[in-house]
């Protein structure tokens, strides 16, 4: 929290932001830190190891990210390069917690949980960092995976765990990298339009496909039990 509220208003004073966007802005920074927090926070025990310190080094990114969006955003200036610089930073750090959880064996499912969380966060910044320049429709990429969480508490077998898929991986990856190709100053309206559309698709045809892997887990297990049960 100390390193986003020090880093985050320097960030805000040097582009100048006025007293509404500043606040504005602060808060949006505190609600992705207050995500990462809580995360740690429900541990029991409260404990982080080196990985978990790289990905809250990539949340404070994330919350600088998302200060820095607020009055690009509404201030009607569009995304900086600050936004392309700190998402960029914030991407690729996600392959460094990774490899320190892998190196120091601490691997761990809470550990994923606070990650996933991360890049989540993120996507959704840069998403809402590219509203001008793309367009409101850009902000389903942000959303999708918050709507997914949501669609849990309604369909409790959603929250059960796929085995690791590296396409899924892969078009995780693509989703922020074809954000901030789009955020990029230079690179041509084209390409940018072409690759946030295609990160859609992907990340729609993902989601579906896991939807509809759990529900057959569930139909296969709940066919399972009833059987068990009838035997008995």
């Amino acid at each position: 929290m100390a390193g986003f509220l020090v880093s985050g208003g320097w960030i805000l004073t040097v582009a100048g932001a006025g007293a509404t966007y500043f606040l504005a802005a602060i808060a949006a920074g505190l609600a992705v830190m207050g995500n990462a927090a809580a995360s740690i926070l429900n541990r029991k025990p409260r404990l982080t190891t080196a990985a978990d310190r790289v990905t809250l080094i990539r949340a404070v990114l994330v919350a600088c990210c998302a200060a820095a969006t607020v009055p690009a955003m509404f201030g009607g200036t569009g995304p900086g390069m600050q936004v392309v610089v700190l998402g960029a930073a914030a991407f690729l750090l996600d392959a460094v917690d990774g490899a320190v959880a892998r190196r120091f064996a601490c691997v761990s499912p809470a550990g994923g949980r606070l990650d996933v969380q991360t890049d989540a966060a993120l996507v959704l910044v840069l998403s809402c960092a590219a509203v001008p320049i793309t367009g409101p429709w850009v902000l389903s990429i942000g959303v999708m995976w918050y709507a997914f969480v949501a669609a849990g508490w309604f369909r409790p077998q959603l929250k059960r765990t796929l085995p690791i898929k590296r396409l899924r991986k892969v078009i995780g990856a693509f989703q922020p990298f074809a954000l901030l190709l789009a955020l990029t100053p230079g690179v041509p309206g084209g390409i940018s339009m072409a690759a946030v559309f295609l990160a859609l698709v992907a990340l729609v045809a993902s989601f579906g496909r896991d939807v509809v892997e759990l529900e057959q887990n569930h139909r296969k297990w709940t066919g399972r039990h009833s059987s068990t049960e009838l035997v008995n």
